[in-house]
């Protein structure tokens, strides 16, 4: 008898809030979502979660420091294992803004990961996370998903 095909035996399962926060803090590099030109755009962040916020460096005059002042982003960070097809996603939504008080900065220069592209640190941004989900792909228990057909059906 053929084993069960893990696409169909594949579960969807909604992260709660507690969970996505654990990956982010779990991660490094994330998507930052934005508008450019009425267009969507992300380019890719190293990052820090602070709290339940998202901060990120970048340098004057790029298209991201200047989307992610006062504008609502996303950010998305996942991890997806082709092989196994199974993997997580997290993504959040907030209104962005620069750090500019001080002390706030002197404790994230600490603390924060230095951009992988030089000269990058002019902006700090952050993104409460206002809106928070997040979904995990796991091999399910060998029972087909509602709908799926299993081999002996086929």
């Amino acid at each position: 008898m053929a084993s069960a095909d893990p696409v169909a035996t594949a579960e969807l399962i909604e992260l709660d809030e507690a969970e996505c926060l654990r990956l982010l803090a779990g991660s490094e590099i994330g998507r930052v979502v934005f508008t450019d030109a009425a267009l969507p755009a992300a380019l890719p962040v190293n990052y820090l979660l602070d709290g339940q916020e998202i901060v990120f460096r970048t340098g004057d005059g790029s298209k991201l420091a200047a989307a992610a002042r006062n504008s609502v982003v996303a950010f998305q960070v996942d991890q997806i294992d082709p092989e196994t097809r199974t993997g997580w996603t997290v993504l959040g939504v907030g209104a962005a803004y620069e750090v500019v008080v001080p002390e706030r900065l002197a404790k994230l220069a600490t603390r924060l990961p230095e951009p992988w592209a030089p000269n990058r640190t002019e902006h700090t941004i952050a993104v409460p996370l206002q809106r928070l989900s997040g979904r995990r792909l796991v091999r399910g228990t060998g029972r087909p998903t509602p709908g799926s057909v299993t081999p002996e059906e086929s």
